[in-house]
Protein backbone atom coordinates (compact mmCIF):
# COMPACT_ATOMS: atom_id res chain seq x y z
CA UNK A 1 0.00 0.00 0.00
CA UNK A 2 0.98 3.31 -0.74
CA UNK A 3 2.84 5.16 1.95
CA UNK A 4 0.40 7.13 4.21
CA UNK A 5 2.52 10.20 3.98
CA UNK A 6 2.82 10.24 0.77
CA UNK A 7 -0.65 9.26 -0.63
CA UNK A 8 -3.29 11.67 -1.23
CA UNK A 9 -6.71 11.97 -2.73
CA UNK A 10 -7.82 12.63 -6.24
CA UNK A 11 -9.98 15.55 -5.69
CA UNK A 12 -11.61 14.26 -9.60
CA UNK A 13 -13.09 10.97 -7.53
CA UNK A 14 -16.59 12.16 -6.52
CA UNK A 15 -16.61 10.37 -2.88
CA UNK A 16 -13.14 13.05 -2.44
CA UNK A 17 -14.98 16.11 -4.31
CA UNK A 18 -18.10 15.69 -1.79
CA UNK A 19 -15.87 16.01 0.81
CA UNK A 20 -13.96 18.67 -0.35
CA UNK A 21 -17.94 20.62 -0.91
CA UNK A 22 -18.63 19.71 2.84
CA UNK A 23 -17.09 23.21 3.47
CA UNK A 24 -19.25 26.42 3.26
CA UNK A 25 -15.86 28.09 2.81
CA UNK A 26 -14.75 25.60 -0.31
CA UNK A 27 -18.63 25.61 -1.95
CA UNK A 28 -18.55 29.22 -1.92
CA UNK A 29 -14.50 29.45 -3.50
CA UNK A 30 -15.67 27.16 -6.33
CA UNK A 31 -18.93 28.51 -7.21
CA UNK A 32 -17.49 32.31 -7.45
CA UNK A 33 -15.22 30.56 -10.27
CA UNK A 34 -17.46 28.61 -11.44
CA UNK A 35 -19.90 31.82 -12.30
CA UNK A 36 -17.53 34.57 -12.64
CA UNK A 37 -18.97 36.31 -9.35
CA UNK A 38 -17.29 38.01 -6.89
CA UNK A 39 -16.98 35.72 -3.74
CA UNK A 40 -19.17 38.31 -1.44
CA UNK A 41 -21.65 37.92 -3.38
CA UNK A 42 -22.18 34.56 -2.82
CA UNK A 43 -23.59 35.17 1.23
CA UNK A 44 -24.22 31.28 2.30
CA UNK A 45 -24.48 27.83 0.74
CA UNK A 46 -26.46 25.19 1.88
CA UNK A 47 -25.83 21.60 1.50
CA UNK A 48 -29.20 19.76 0.25
CA UNK A 49 -30.07 15.57 0.81
CA UNK A 50 -29.69 14.73 -2.40
CA UNK A 51 -32.74 11.58 -3.29
CA UNK A 52 -32.70 12.65 -7.64
CA UNK A 53 -31.17 9.64 -8.45
CA UNK A 54 -32.67 6.82 -5.89
CA UNK A 55 -35.16 5.01 -8.42
CA UNK A 56 -33.44 5.38 -11.44
CA UNK A 57 -31.70 1.82 -13.32
CA UNK A 58 -28.82 3.76 -15.14
CA UNK A 59 -27.51 5.39 -11.73
CA UNK A 60 -27.56 1.97 -9.73
CA UNK A 61 -23.95 2.21 -8.97
CA UNK A 62 -25.33 5.46 -7.38
CA UNK A 63 -24.13 9.63 -7.86
CA UNK A 64 -22.39 11.07 -5.09
CA UNK A 65 -23.30 14.40 -6.36
CA UNK A 66 -23.09 17.63 -3.86
CA UNK A 67 -26.41 19.38 -4.18
CA UNK A 68 -26.37 23.30 -2.67
CA UNK A 69 -28.65 26.07 -1.90
CA UNK A 70 -27.88 29.04 -2.25
CA UNK A 71 -29.16 32.34 0.03
CA UNK A 72 -31.28 33.54 -2.94
CA UNK A 73 -33.37 30.25 -3.37
CA UNK A 74 -30.79 29.19 -6.44
CA UNK A 75 -30.11 25.36 -6.15
CA UNK A 76 -27.49 23.31 -7.96
CA UNK A 77 -26.11 20.14 -8.48
CA UNK A 78 -22.79 19.47 -9.06
CA UNK A 79 -21.39 16.31 -10.26
CA UNK A 80 -18.65 14.23 -11.48
CA UNK A 81 -18.38 11.64 -14.31
CA UNK A 82 -15.07 10.30 -14.81
CA UNK A 83 -15.89 7.70 -17.59
CA UNK A 84 -17.42 8.69 -20.77
CA UNK A 85 -20.74 8.50 -20.72
CA UNK A 86 -22.53 8.96 -24.12
CA UNK A 87 -25.96 9.99 -22.71
CA UNK A 88 -24.45 12.88 -20.80
CA UNK A 89 -26.73 15.83 -22.36
CA UNK A 90 -29.77 14.01 -22.12
CA UNK A 91 -28.93 12.89 -18.92
CA UNK A 92 -28.23 16.22 -17.43
CA UNK A 93 -31.13 17.96 -19.10
CA UNK A 94 -33.22 14.91 -17.28
CA UNK A 95 -31.98 15.89 -13.88
CA UNK A 96 -32.22 19.38 -14.39
CA UNK A 97 -35.73 19.29 -15.48
CA UNK A 98 -36.47 17.13 -12.29
CA UNK A 99 -34.63 19.10 -10.17
CA UNK A 100 -36.46 22.26 -11.25
CA UNK A 101 -40.45 20.59 -11.17
CA UNK A 102 -39.56 19.44 -7.79
CA UNK A 103 -39.17 22.85 -6.22
CA UNK A 104 -43.22 23.53 -6.07
CA UNK A 105 -46.30 21.49 -5.20
CA UNK A 106 -49.66 21.04 -6.90
CA UNK A 107 -51.34 24.30 -6.52
CA UNK A 108 -48.44 26.66 -5.83
CA UNK A 109 -47.73 29.48 -8.44
CA UNK A 110 -45.25 28.88 -11.04
CA UNK A 111 -43.74 32.67 -10.53
CA UNK A 112 -42.04 30.54 -6.47
CA UNK A 113 -39.68 28.72 -9.32
CA UNK A 114 -36.36 29.53 -8.78
CA UNK A 115 -32.83 29.12 -10.98
CA UNK A 116 -31.63 25.77 -10.93
CA UNK A 117 -27.90 25.18 -12.13
CA UNK A 118 -26.41 21.37 -13.37
CA UNK A 119 -22.33 21.25 -13.12
CA UNK A 120 -21.24 18.28 -14.59
CA UNK A 121 -17.37 18.47 -14.20
CA UNK A 122 -16.44 15.69 -16.94
CA UNK A 123 -12.70 13.35 -17.19
CA UNK A 124 -13.77 13.08 -20.85
CA UNK A 125 -14.34 15.07 -24.05
CA UNK A 126 -17.73 15.86 -24.28
CA UNK A 127 -17.47 18.07 -27.38
CA UNK A 128 -14.99 16.56 -29.52
CA UNK A 129 -12.79 18.37 -31.48
CA UNK A 130 -13.50 22.14 -29.31
CA UNK A 131 -10.81 23.64 -27.62
CA UNK A 132 -12.84 24.73 -24.57
CA UNK A 133 -12.69 23.54 -21.41
CA UNK A 134 -15.29 24.98 -19.69
CA UNK A 135 -19.00 25.66 -21.57
CA UNK A 136 -22.39 27.35 -19.96
CA UNK A 137 -25.59 26.80 -21.65
CA UNK A 138 -29.06 29.12 -21.29
CA UNK A 139 -32.52 29.08 -23.14
CA UNK A 140 -32.11 31.06 -26.02
CA UNK A 141 -34.02 32.20 -28.84
CA UNK A 142 -31.74 31.28 -31.61
CA UNK A 143 -31.93 33.78 -34.28
CA UNK A 144 -32.04 36.71 -31.96
CA UNK A 145 -30.33 35.06 -29.20
CA UNK A 146 -32.45 36.48 -26.70
CA UNK A 147 -32.78 35.24 -23.61
CA UNK A 148 -36.03 33.28 -22.92
CA UNK A 149 -35.83 32.74 -18.97
CA UNK A 150 -32.65 32.69 -16.54
CA UNK A 151 -34.64 29.73 -14.91
CA UNK A 152 -32.40 27.24 -15.89
CA UNK A 153 -28.19 26.90 -17.05
CA UNK A 154 -26.16 24.06 -16.97
CA UNK A 155 -22.24 24.31 -16.85
CA UNK A 156 -19.59 21.66 -17.97
CA UNK A 157 -15.87 21.23 -17.46
CA UNK A 158 -14.43 18.38 -19.86
CA UNK A 159 -10.78 18.09 -17.37
CA UNK A 160 -9.47 16.09 -19.85
CA UNK A 161 -8.68 19.49 -22.27
CA UNK A 162 -6.52 20.77 -19.46
CA UNK A 163 -3.54 18.90 -20.92
CA UNK A 164 -4.40 19.28 -24.59
CA UNK A 165 -4.64 23.34 -24.61
CA UNK A 166 -3.19 26.60 -22.92
CA UNK A 167 -5.74 29.07 -21.51
CA UNK A 168 -5.80 32.25 -19.82
CA UNK A 169 -5.06 32.15 -16.11
CA UNK A 170 -7.80 32.53 -14.26
CA UNK A 171 -9.39 31.22 -10.79
CA UNK A 172 -11.57 29.28 -12.90
CA UNK A 173 -8.37 27.21 -14.39
CA UNK A 174 -7.03 27.11 -11.39
CA UNK A 175 -10.00 24.98 -10.18
CA UNK A 176 -10.20 23.06 -12.84
CA UNK A 177 -6.36 22.15 -13.06
CA UNK A 178 -7.08 21.21 -8.94
CA UNK A 179 -9.65 18.59 -9.54
CA UNK A 180 -7.78 17.51 -12.23
CA UNK A 181 -4.85 17.23 -10.34
CA UNK A 182 -3.22 13.24 -9.63
CA UNK A 183 -0.38 14.45 -6.94
CA UNK A 184 1.04 16.45 -4.54
CA UNK A 185 3.43 18.68 -6.45
CA UNK A 186 0.37 19.29 -8.83
CA UNK A 187 -2.31 20.49 -6.13
CA UNK A 188 -0.13 22.16 -3.77
CA UNK A 189 0.78 24.07 -6.78
CA UNK A 190 -2.86 25.08 -7.43
CA UNK A 191 -3.46 25.71 -3.31
CA UNK A 192 -1.34 28.59 -3.69
CA UNK A 193 -2.88 30.57 -6.25
CA UNK A 194 -5.44 31.57 -3.90
CA UNK A 195 -7.46 31.23 -0.18
CA UNK A 196 -10.19 28.91 -0.98
CA UNK A 197 -7.86 26.56 -3.12
CA UNK A 198 -6.02 26.69 -0.24
CA UNK A 199 -7.96 25.74 2.00
CA UNK A 200 -9.75 22.99 -0.23
CA UNK A 201 -5.54 21.84 -0.38
CA UNK A 202 -5.53 21.87 3.36
CA UNK A 203 -9.11 20.16 3.75
CA UNK A 204 -7.93 17.06 0.54
CA UNK A 205 -4.59 16.41 3.17
CA UNK A 206 -6.65 16.04 6.32
CA UNK A 207 -8.98 13.52 4.75
CA UNK A 208 -6.29 11.86 2.83
CA UNK A 209 -4.56 10.72 5.94
CA UNK A 210 -7.91 9.97 8.07
CA UNK A 211 -8.03 5.67 7.67
CA UNK A 212 -11.31 5.89 7.84
CA UNK A 213 -11.62 8.00 5.00
CA UNK A 214 -8.75 6.75 2.80
CA UNK A 215 -10.89 2.90 3.31
CA UNK A 216 -13.99 4.90 1.97
CA UNK A 217 -12.47 6.13 -0.59
CA UNK A 218 -10.49 3.04 -1.97
CA UNK A 219 -13.99 1.31 -1.70
CA UNK A 220 -15.26 3.78 -4.31
CA UNK A 221 -12.36 3.67 -6.86
CA UNK A 222 -13.35 -0.50 -6.66
CA UNK A 223 -17.07 0.18 -6.91
CA UNK A 224 -16.47 2.03 -9.67
CA UNK A 225 -13.59 -0.02 -11.53
CA UNK A 226 -16.10 -3.28 -10.94
CA UNK A 227 -18.75 -1.16 -12.53
CA UNK A 228 -16.80 -0.45 -15.55
CA UNK A 229 -15.42 -3.80 -16.04
CA UNK A 230 -18.83 -5.66 -15.81
CA UNK A 231 -19.95 -2.99 -18.29
CA UNK A 232 -17.34 -3.87 -20.34
CA UNK A 233 -17.81 -7.51 -20.09
CA UNK A 234 -21.15 -7.23 -21.30
CA UNK A 235 -20.26 -5.02 -24.25
CA UNK A 236 -17.55 -7.79 -25.22
CA UNK A 237 -20.26 -10.18 -24.91
CA UNK A 238 -22.88 -8.20 -27.04
CA UNK A 239 -20.43 -8.14 -29.35
CA UNK A 240 -19.62 -11.40 -29.50
CA UNK A 241 -23.05 -12.81 -29.23
CA UNK A 242 -24.15 -10.39 -32.17
CA UNK A 243 -21.25 -11.74 -34.29
CA UNK A 244 -22.52 -15.66 -34.23
CA UNK A 245 -25.90 -14.29 -34.59
CA UNK A 246 -24.53 -12.53 -38.08
CA UNK A 247 -22.90 -15.52 -39.21
CA UNK A 248 -26.04 -17.70 -38.29
CA UNK A 249 -27.95 -15.95 -40.30
CA UNK A 250 -25.68 -15.37 -43.52
CA UNK A 251 -25.45 -18.83 -43.53
CA UNK A 252 -29.78 -18.98 -43.44
CA UNK A 253 -29.30 -16.21 -45.82
CA UNK A 254 -27.36 -17.88 -48.61
CA UNK A 255 -29.39 -21.43 -48.25
CA UNK A 256 -32.08 -20.07 -48.61
CA UNK A 257 -31.30 -18.14 -52.00
CA UNK A 258 -29.68 -21.12 -53.59
CA UNK A 259 -33.02 -22.90 -52.87
CA UNK A 260 -34.17 -20.19 -55.28
CA UNK A 261 -35.88 -17.97 -52.57
CA UNK A 262 -36.49 -14.33 -53.61
CA UNK A 263 -35.03 -11.74 -51.10
CA UNK A 264 -38.67 -10.35 -49.99
CA UNK A 265 -39.10 -13.97 -49.04
CA UNK A 266 -35.37 -14.63 -47.32
CA UNK A 267 -35.97 -11.37 -45.23
CA UNK A 268 -39.45 -12.23 -43.92
CA UNK A 269 -37.66 -16.53 -42.84
CA UNK A 270 -34.68 -14.61 -41.64
CA UNK A 271 -36.34 -11.63 -39.68
CA UNK A 272 -34.36 -8.86 -40.98
CA UNK A 273 -34.65 -5.92 -43.78
CA UNK A 274 -35.16 -7.16 -47.55
CA UNK A 275 -31.92 -4.37 -47.93
CA UNK A 276 -29.81 -6.20 -45.35
CA UNK A 277 -30.78 -9.78 -47.51
CA UNK A 278 -29.84 -7.90 -50.66
CA UNK A 279 -26.37 -6.59 -49.22
CA UNK A 280 -25.42 -9.86 -48.15
CA UNK A 281 -26.31 -11.76 -51.38
CA UNK A 282 -24.31 -9.27 -53.64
Amino acid sequence: MENTQEFIMQPKVDFCFKELMQEDFVRRGFLSALMAVPVDTIQETLLLPNDLRKFYKEDKLGILDVRVLMENGTQIDIEIQVEAFKAWPERSIFYLGKMFCEQIEAGQSYTELKKCIHIGILDFDLFKGRKEFYSCFHLWEDGRHELYSDKMEIHVLELRKLKQYEYPENDLLYWARFLNGENREELEAMSEKNEYLGEAYNKLVNISADRQKRQEYEARQKAIRDHNYLMQSRLEEGREQGLKEGIEITKRVFKLRIEGKSAAEIAMDCGIPENEVEEIIK
